[in-house]
């Protein structure tokens, strides 16, 4: 039934069929208008690689600063040394949070922040090591690859020499911000002073190339383009087929509100949901055989639509975020608990797991 309704499109033949969709398949799909078709494909792709299971992790989001370098058009967290409220932790309350988070049972601590100018690469192995110390068996998903590349910039080292440092400290994973998206047309637009989509792309296959696993993610629904959208994903998806190294992508929708996007009326309201749905439905099929772990963000989604994009192709929910400050700086509601993600999960009768980092179940609900 489902094939005879999609023969008008002949990427969407392509993509149920199970064939890499190619740049021209991916432009086809960002310009098809029937959700309703390309949602139900991308679910039976869903259905076909990873099953039924939606997974999710008890993580805790821990931020070491505010202070950064970089001033992106799309940030409302950011600020500069100067301003009253910006902050900077030390390695050692650093530690007091993990230790609270750990009580409220987490098993993983994303750990991200701004590019401070001042702090050394010392800086950051101890707070890895004062973490493992007392907390062996969390898993630390910690700096992005556009903070790993600032790191190399200002300490004057290697990409590969930090993440050999941080590794021997105890760093298990990074997480997949910064990203943005890669395209030399937009990413000036959106990210003023971060590393290039290609330094991004070359700093985690060096990551990969040491063991060093990731996500990745793309940021979407501001002033992008579709072929901006389908030229990340095939660079994601090229990547992966050479080092495997990505864990899960994780479409990250825009949140407007404080940030220069939003001030300088260069936009003046989020997308919509029909489109967060399409991108959901597009990255399960252009990444289709590559990378089979397609996590919906419920902290800038949503609940309710976090609902509605697992039956579009999504398969993971991230994870429970205690303490997520970069979207709470752009004014949306940040956490929950296991068993709200549990009863989420549920309530669209598919089968919630606790997974850990690296997508190991821990517990089937």
């Amino acid at each position: 039934m489902l094939e005879t309704l999609i023969g008008e499109s002949k990427a969407l033949e392509r993509a149920v069929a199970g064939e890499e969709l190619s740049f021209q398949d991916g432009m086809e799909l960002m310009d098809y208008d029937n959700l309703h078709l390309l949602g139900a494909a991308a679910d039976i792709s869903r259905q076909k690689l990873v099953g039924d299971n939606v997974t999710f992790t008890a993580s805790s989001y821990l931020n070491y600063t505010n202070v950064c370098a970089a001033s992106c058009q799309i940030c409302a967290f950011y600020r500069k040394e100067s301003d009253e409220d910006s902050y900077t932790l030390t390695p050692e309350q650093i530690e007091k949070r993990v230790s609270a988070a750990k009580s409220m049972g987490a098993t993983e601590i994303h750990i991200v922040g701004g590019f401070h100018p001042k702090l050394s690469l010392d800086y950051y192995e101890s707070m890895m090591k004062i973490i493992k110390k007392s907390h062996a068996e969390l898993k630390i998903k910690a700096f992005t690859a556009a903070e790993i590349f600032f790191f190399a910039k200002l300490t004057k080292n290697s990409v590969k020499e930090v993440l050999s440092r941080l590794k021997d400290a105890g760093l298990d994973s990074l997480p997949g911000g910064g990203a943005e998206l890669f395209h030399p047309e937009i990413r000036p637009e959106i990210a003023r002073g971060k590393c290039s989509g290609q330094e991004w792309l070359d700093t985690m296959e060096q990551a990969h190339n040491l063991n060093i696993m990731s996500n990745a993610t793309m940021l979407y629904g501001h002033i992008e383009k579709p072929k901006h959208v389908i030229d990340h994903l095939i660079k994601i998806r090229e990547l992966q087929k050479k080092t495997n190294g990505f864990i899960t992508f994780i479409p990250l929708k825009f949140s407007l509100e404080n940030t220069e996007l939003e001030q300088k009326n260069q936009m003046t309201q989020e997308c919509s949901s029909i489109y967060d749905l399409k991108i959901v439905a597009l990255s399960r099929l252009m990444l289709a055989g590559a990378l089979n772990n397609i996590s919906v963000y419920w902290v800038a989604d949503g609940k309710k639509l976090a609902q509605v994009a697992l039956a579009h192709g999504g398969n993971d929910l991230v994870g429970t975020a205690f303490s997520e400050e970069v979207y709470r700086a752009a004014g949306k509601s940040t956490s929950s608990s296991l068993g709200d993600l549990v009863n989420l999960v549920k309530e669209i009768k598919r089968k919630p797991v606790q997974r850990d980092t690296f997508f190991n179940i821990l517990k089937t609900y």
